[in-house]
């Protein structure tokens, strides 16, 4: 499956090359996600990533980066992967719309290639982040600070609304999942999932939601200027 990120997020059109996007599942239990396009690197980028990490890097929303979200609409619940140009990527759970019930998943990922206006990158994804039954997706590409942030969407937004909103699930735009990945058509949930499900159920999970003036973004309770460096040990597929 390959795509391109060539809508802003209210539908105008892009007034450079966008982003594109390939997904791929693999014979190790991983989805590989491709990332390549223009390198703008006009805002500073997170703290550089440090040997013996896997890159998790908290709020990379911040940065400039690319997201890809999948959806399963029956329950509102999906995977949301971020990566940057440098290395770093987020991968968060999320249980109904801005939820968070898990975040700094670890993942293999690494940029393949990156130049003063260019950049790929490849991540390899385990099957069981993925929610059962996914039939919708979305993907954005963000740059820039300020009043020259930009964002850009797969499926644009569709009512009349003044700021960009990346949860905005009846957005996303249909996909037949089950043709990448043929065990996702189950209605059963990983581990990782049931997990993560049971702890928000139960109100033992330390991720929640902020205000924000910022309303399309997700903060978790941790706030930290540092990269956080994971210690489990991410194989090569």
């Amino acid at each position: 499956m390959e795509f391109h990120i060539d809508n802003m997020w209210n539908g105008k059109p892009l007034t450079h090359t966008p982003m594109k996007v390939s997904i791929e599942p693999l014979k190790n239990g991983t989805v590989k996600v491709t990332a390549s396009g223009i390198l703008f690197n006009d805002l500073p980028s997170p703290p550089p990533v440090s040997p013996g990490c896997d890159g998790a890097t908290d709020q990379l929303w911040d940065y400039e980066v690319v997201e890809v979200f999948f959806l399963n609409s029956a329950d509102d619940t999906y995977l949301e992967v971020e990566l940057g140009p440098y290395g770093h990527h987020l991968v968060l759970l999320l249980q109904g719309r801005r939820n968070i019930i898990k975040t700094m998943l670890p993942m293999k990922y690494q940029v393949m290639s990156r130049t003063n206006d260019s950049w790929v990158a490849e991540a390899f994804i385990p099957i069981e982040y993925f929610p059962p039954n996914i039939d919708k997706l979305n993907a954005y590409a963000i740059h820039g600070s300020g009043e020259q942030r930009q964002y850009q969407q797969r499926y644009p937004q569709t009512e009349n609304i003044t700021q960009p909103d990346f949860h905005r699930l009846q957005d996303f735009g249909d996909v037949e999942f089950s043709t990448i990945i043929d065990s996702n058509s189950t209605r059963v949930y990983s581990a990782v999932w049931k997990e993560s499900m049971a702890a928000n159920q139960f109100g033992t999970s330390r991720y929640r939601i902020l205000n924000s003036s910022r309303p399309f973004q997700l903060y978790s309770q941790r706030k930290t200027e540092t990269l956080i460096c994971l210690s489990r040990q991410i194989l090569a597929p």
